[in-house]
């Protein structure tokens, strides 16, 4: 059997509900888990034992069953301009995922014609998944096929992994798969995210989705004022079938339906990416068709232009001018507020739809040849 196939004989110690049945079939009080976290943070190379004032019963649980990482940091490799950080990441298994360090200032630019608040922050893009099935042909992941679900701690350590690196402020769960077609691993780790000693805001996490609609249904109820985005991409259901091959499974007028249904329920706007395709999706026909689509929804549309992958790819990047004038007939037509991603990422293959796991070529696997001012970045 490969080594990718060999089932995990430790779990991680993020894994939050293993540990916290552990805890509890043992009598141990759970309230020690977020301090073991803490310890495990602060300490990633630590010896259980290391830990201080845990009960004797944990000093010989964890050792049997868990790791304080079931990961390694790869490589982590910085962009050119220095603002986006690829993170290679081995699991336990053997595979890889990625994850993306994005850092931005928020004091750019004028908000009322007067400077903006805040400072420099940074958002991390983790995978929940090694591969993809959803197969979308303007995405490198999908070109890997799918591999195999992440645990609830696996995607909690992409976290941890990146809080050496920066510190974290906001968690986009646009990377490797589809995040809900790993339902109950996706909200443990964000229930993880949100509690001590990460205590991320829900309202900073951002969950992805092509529109699996049984799970937008629970969304809501299972995490609250955490963020949905979802990947529309294109304003008909034949255009979103031919470049989104699952779509087939999740028909735009039921899609849409869920989605109104969700709006209703958290009072929330939903983030709408739509990736711009030369001459596919970036038409004025398909601008109105989306503002139709739209405008009785709260919404934000974040046009993508498109990011080559390469041989793999039958598409190319719509011009500038077009996906200005999208995004003019989306703004003053419907009245619908839009925006352009800014491309963050690309020339180390990390910006959005580039992720997909190719090994570099070992020039380095420290991180800290790669982020020697990372410390000027730290909010």
């Amino acid at each position: 059997m490969s080594e990718s196939k060999k089932s995990s004989p430790y779990k991680s110690v993020f894994d939050s509900l293993v540990l916290r049945a552990e805890f509890e079939q043992a009598g141990i009080n759970t309230r020690f888990i977020p301090l073991i976290w803490k310890f495990v943070l602060q300490n990633p190379n630590c010896k259980w034992d290391e830990i201080p004032s845990l009960p004797s019963k944990a000093y010989s649980l964890l050792p049997s069953k868990f790791r304080p990482f079931t990961s390694t940091l790869d490589s982590a490799i910085d962009s050119t301009d220095g603002v986006t950080t690829k993170l290679l990441i081995k699991l336990q298994n053997g595979a890889f995922v990625e994850a993306v360090i994005m850092r931005y200032d928020s004091r750019l630019g004028k908000l009322n014609g007067k400077p903006r608040p805040g400072g420099l922050r940074s958002t991390l893009c983790v995978s929940s998944q090694v591969g993809c099935k959803m197969g979308c042909t303007f995405c490198a992941t999908g070109t890997m096929g799918f591999k195999n679900n992440l645990s609830s701690g696996e995607i909690v350590e992409q976290l941890a992994h990146a809080s050496r690196l920066s510190t974290i402020r906001n968690v986009v769960f646009m990377g490797m798969g589809e995040p809900l077609n790993n339902y109950s691993s996706l909200v443990e780790a964000v229930r993880v995210m949100t509690a001590y000693p990460f205590q991320l805001s829900p309202k900073k996490i951002t969950v992805s989705t092509v529109g699996i609609i049984h799970a937008i249904n629970k969304l809501h109820q299972d995490l609250p004022n955490c963020n949905l985005a979802v990947s529309l991409h294109a304003p008909v259901q034949d255009i979103r079938c031919q470049i989104m091959p699952a779509a087939r499974a999740f028909p735009l007028e039921k899609l849409m339906n869920a989605l109104k249904d969700y709006q209703k329920n958290s009072q929330q706007k939903i983030f709408i990416e739509y990736i711009m395709l030369d001459g596919v999706n970036d038409g004025e026909q398909q601008a109105h068709q989306l503002g139709k689509l739209l405008e009785t929804f709260e919404v934000v549309v974040n046009l993508i232009p498109f990011n080559p992958i390469g041989s793999l790819s039958r598409f190319t990047t719509t011009s500038d001018d077009n996906v200005l004038t999208f995004q003019k007939l989306l703004r003053n037509t419907y009245n619908i507020r839009t925006t352009v991603r800014k491309q963050m990422g690309q020339d180390v293959n990390g910006a959005c739809g580039q992720l997909v796991v190719n090994l570099p070529d070992k020039r380095s696997t420290k991180s800290s040849d790669f982020l020697t001012d990372i410390e000027d970045l730290r909010i």
